[in-house]
């Protein structure tokens, strides 16, 4: 008797928890998206997807990424972050010049000065396995993803899986926006 006393005030918690659960993470930033860029996805992906966020009127997929406010994609890690640095270039600060000293002597080079370059770890996040990743162009969080693997990747099964990202999406971004009210 006393378990089951003991379950039903947990349950009972646990349901009033959920009520008043606060919005996910990245929901207001979730909600500022209007137009999404595509990175190439695993066996075409990104197409289907584009097909069906398009036909759902969920986002406006844009072919220029400057357009974007988004960028869906389906790997993360150094690849990724050196793809937005090429989308998206950092303004480089201004240059100083260097005051020139003219009894500088040049230094006689020594093996202390080798400059090694450090080897980009590869990463297992996100390597095109079915998880897909919407990343907000300015703060580039990770604002919303999803895990669907096509079963196999015949082109109905991956317009099948891509329609099931795009309601996953649209899921999404309507608890976003009851969050807000």
């Amino acid at each position: 008797m006393i378990r089951f006393l003991i379950l039903s005030a947990v349950m009972a918690a646990a349901g009033g928890a959920q009520e008043a659960a606060p919005a996910p993470a990245g929901a207001g930033e979730l909600l500022q998206i209007r137009h999404v860029y595509l990175l190439p996805m695993a066996n075409g992906l990104d197409q289907f997807l584009a097909n069906h966020l398009t036909r759902q009127g969920l986002l406006q997929v844009v072919a220029d990424p400057a357009k974007a406010d988004a960028i869906l994609t389906d790997r993360l890690g150094k690849p990724f972050e050196r793809k937005l640095d090429e989308l998206y270039p950092q303004p480089k600060p201004p240059e100083e010049i260097p005051a020139k000293e003219e009894d500088a002597e040049p230094r006689p080079s020594t093996a202390m000065d080798l400059k090694v370059t450090p080897v980009d770890q590869p990463t297992t996040f996100g390597r095109g396995k079915g998880t897909v990743f919407l990343v907000h162009r300015g703060s580039r969080a990770v604002v919303w993803s999803t895990y669907e693997r096509p079963r196999r990747t015949m082109p109905d099964e991956l317009d099948r899986t891509a329609k099931r990202i795009a309601g996953e999406l649209a899921r999404a971004i309507r608890q976003a926006g009851k969050a807000q009210k």
